[in-house]
């Protein structure tokens, strides 16, 4: 459906002020550290930051956000315990070469609150300093080493979920082919907020939501191209599955899946095609696109109506919390909500 006209306007207002990523993107490194600053932590959740070694020795820096449930009373005083039902692991979204924890830590806080589970997020290393595989090879260890309960003691396997937005939901799709592959973890539940899953951003690809949302709504295509340039280390990547999964000879046996699309995204049919081929290959599949959203929306503060109507539909992924609706529902269900 169109969008509002004066919203519409705005962004893209601000589609034409987004610099040429190939030549910025270490400008908008600084803009997003300056930007991290301002994060306030907030007392229910406690922060550590910890490190995994990856196998060529590098540490990548982690930082874990614990939910506390506090209790007060003038009688018994203050009481602090740990109140989580499992923990997941996040990774940031960002074109492999922008975002990092500090950009992401309150969105991190906000969802181990809203979820009331730990959320492990992790610093991969990013390009063009350090090119494909690299982000997805720090991804994949810091996952096994999380399952192996060698960064945390008490985790629960059985109780862990794969998370990632944009460039991190390419990433959490990636490890969980990798898992299956190499066989050393099998993930359970995975979460895909608005994935990069396909290669092809051309003006010729064969998803019209690259070309109909491609150049006025804050990603552009373009944009993606350049990314994609930042990325990749040789042509042959470009048909690597796991830099785009959708192009995977199989997508069966993988962990149950949620995605969630957005309306004006670019990205939009891509991430739809993987969900549906999720489906058809025997996985167990939910997938909703988010009217009137744009590309990397889950950024904004909790009181934009579309992040709370995301962490609505990951609680009824999670928990079944209900998705009943009062008028016109601000999503389209497309798969799995029978």
């Amino acid at each position: 459906m169109p969008m509002n006209p004066a919203v519409a306007a705005i962004v893209k207002a601000l589609t034409l002020l987004q610099p040429d990523i190939s030549s910025s993107y270490a400008g908008q490194r600084k803009a997003e550290d300056a930007a991290a600053k301002l994060t306030i932590a907030d007392p229910r959740c406690r922060i550590d930051n910890l490190t995994a070694t990856a196998p060529d020795g590098y540490e990548i820096p982690l930082r874990l956000f614990t939910p506390l449930d506090i209790d007060f009373s003038l009688k018994s005083g203050l009481h602090v315990n740990e109140d989580h039902k499992g923990t997941i692991l996040y990774l940031h979204g960002g074109g492999w070469a922008n975002g990092d924890v500090d950009f992401y830590s309150d969105a991190c806080m906000r969802t181990a609150l809203k979820l009331e589970r730990r959320v492990l997020a992790a610093d991969y290393r990013r390009s063009p300093e350090h090119r494909f595989p690299a982000a997805l090879e720090d991804s994949y260890e810091v996952a096994r080493q999380l399952f192996a309960g060698e960064l945390i003691a008490d985790v629960d396997p059985e109780h862990i979920v794969l998370m990632g937005d944009s460039a991190g939901g390419n990433l959490t799709a990636g490890v969980s082919l990798l898992a299956r592959e190499r066989g050393d973890f099998a993930p359970r539940t995975q979460i895909l907020l608005y994935p990069l899953t396909y290669n092809d951003h051309s003006k010729t690809t064969i998803f019209d939501s690259v070309r109909d949302n491609g150049e006025d709504y804050i990603l552009t295509r373009q944009t993606i191209v350049d990314y994609i340039d930042l990325y990749l280390s040789k042509p042959e990547d470009f048909v690597d599955s796991r830099f785009a999964p959708l192009i995977a000879s199989s997508l069966a046996d993988l962990p149950r899946t949620l995605v969630i699309t957005c309306e004006y995204d670019p990205l939009r049919d891509e991430g739809e095609a993987f969900a549906a081929r999720l489906e058809a290959e025997g996985n167990e599949v939910e997938c909703f696109r988010l009217y009137d959203a744009v590309h990397g929306y889950f950024l904004y503060p909790s009181v934009f109506s579309l992040v709370r109507d995301t962490y609505r539909l990951i609680e009824h992924f999670l928990d079944g919390a209900s998705l009943d609706e009062e008028g016109k529902s601000p999503w389209m269900p497309l798969l799995g909500t029978d």
